[in-house]
């Protein structure tokens, strides 16, 4: 999920439910809502990686993680109401890795860089993008690539770059919403067409489910995303036009923490080991992945 700023927009909300901490020490647990299959991918301590962790966060085994869990297939609820998705099975992986307890930390997305930044949280992850403006707040370990994807309903032609005047779906504050569609908008006013009414959504299903039934001609969102909400949706959308703007997600983590390195090298101890990507082929994801759990991307151009 994106978010810089926001921009006046039409505004569709409904209440987004808050949960409270959630122990998920082991893998969520796989209902037919999570869209995989088979078992959780084989993850042992390392003990390496667990001598590096700040003494605060070892004497307590657990690690803290901030979470909205509302964007399939990266983090949502399963059948059960438990966290799955991709980013989910990282974060325990992550967890195994470092010898930790994983507690989701489940809230509103934009709540969580003031967690980690607070000491709330020692980490989120929730599909955040790398940014420059972002890096200001927090420091990101970088863990994907993910570009934008529209979708439209199946059989209608609809162009990203010349969307003036139409009805597009986003999930509010994310990056689709705040930077990438009013951008195209006023594009659109400044050339003297019509805007393109944007309508926000609390979660990334009802955006989908705005597009399904006909009351959007467009929903924009993350590629992963995007791709995972046509294959459930029984043939009715298709992928408007190619990818773009490619960035990096990132796990936020304070600034300067003492923390970092430990995470850095619990990631790439499973980018080397194989398991980061048997997770990401688990969800048909992996062509997202990445070779190097790198730092703050985004400032390095």
């Amino acid at each position: 999920m994106r978010t810089r700023y926001l921009l006046p927009v039409l505004t569709i909300t409904t209440a987004l439910a808050l949960s409270g901490c959630v122990d998920n020490s082991q893998p969520a647990a796989t209902g037919s809502a999570s869209g995989s299959a088979g078992a959780a991918v084989d993850v042992k301590k390392n003990d390496d990686v667990a001598a590096m962790l700040p003494a605060k966060i070892k004497s307590a085994g657990v690690l803290n993680v901030g979470m909205a869990n509302n964007y399939p297939p990266n983090e949502f609820k399963d059948d059960n109401g438990a966290p799955a998705g991709w980013s989910v099975d990282l974060t325990n992986a992550l967890g195994k890795v470092m010898g930790l307890k994983v507690n989701f930390d489940i809230g509103t997305f934009d709540n969580i860089l003031p967690a980690v930044r607070g000491g709330k949280d020692d980490m989120g992850m929730s599909s955040f993008t790398d940014t420059v403006e972002r890096e200001k707040q927090v420091d990101f370990v970088n863990y994907y690539s993910a570009g934008i994807q529209w979708a439209t309903a199946k059989g209608k032609t609809v162009d990203p770059n010349n969307a003036c005047g139409l009805k597009v779906a986003v999930q509010a504050t994310t990056y689709e919403d705040t930077d990438e569609v009013p951008k195209k908008s006023k594009a659109c006013t400044d050339a003297g067409k019509a805007a393109i009414q944007i309508f926000r959504f609390d979660a990334q299903d009802q955006a989908t489910n705005a597009l399904a039934v006909g009351q959007v001609d467009a929903m924009s969102a993350d590629s992963p995303v995007t791709l995972y909400a046509i294959s459930k949706t029984k043939d009715k959308l298709q992928t408007a036009g190619d990818a773009f703007e490619v960035a990096p997600y990132g796990i936020p983590v304070a600034k300067g923490s003492d923390f970092t390195p430990a995470l850095q090298k619990a990631l790439q101890t499973l980018i080397d080991d194989g398991s980061y990507t048997k997770i990401l082929s688990k969800w048909g994801v992996e062509s997202g992945g990445v070779k190097t759990a790198a730092l703050n991307v985004a400032a390095k151009g």
